[in-house]
């Protein structure tokens, strides 16, 4: 799982029949103070309504992924599985 947050949202006429009506966000990934690492992606939103600022859990393996959407031949590889709400850090630790 990474944690990301989500900047904005794709659109986009043409498409695989795969992300036929499914939301389709790009995502930032975040270290765990929440500031950016690495580029950006694509991830579909399966149920969390997350939107542009939220920071979100993030599966990005293919094979989870279908298991969750229930579509063995989906090129799909990441998926929004919830928002997160806070994430707390222990004292004295990174």
């Amino acid at each position: 799982m990474n944690l990301c947050r989500v900047l904005g949202t794709v659109v986009a006429t043409a498409k695989h029949p795969a992300f036929h009506a499914r939301k389709l966000l790009v995502v930032q990934p975040l270290d765990e103070l929440q500031k950016p690492i690495g580029k950006s992606f694509i991830a579909i939103d399966h149920s969390s309504s997350a939107g542009k600022g939220d920071v979100v859990l993030v599966m990005r393996e293919g094979n989870g992924v279908r298991q969750i959407i229930g579509d063995k031949l989906a090129p799909i590889r990441s998926i929004i599985v919830g928002v997160v709400d806070s994430v707390d850090l222990a004292t004295g630790q990174r």
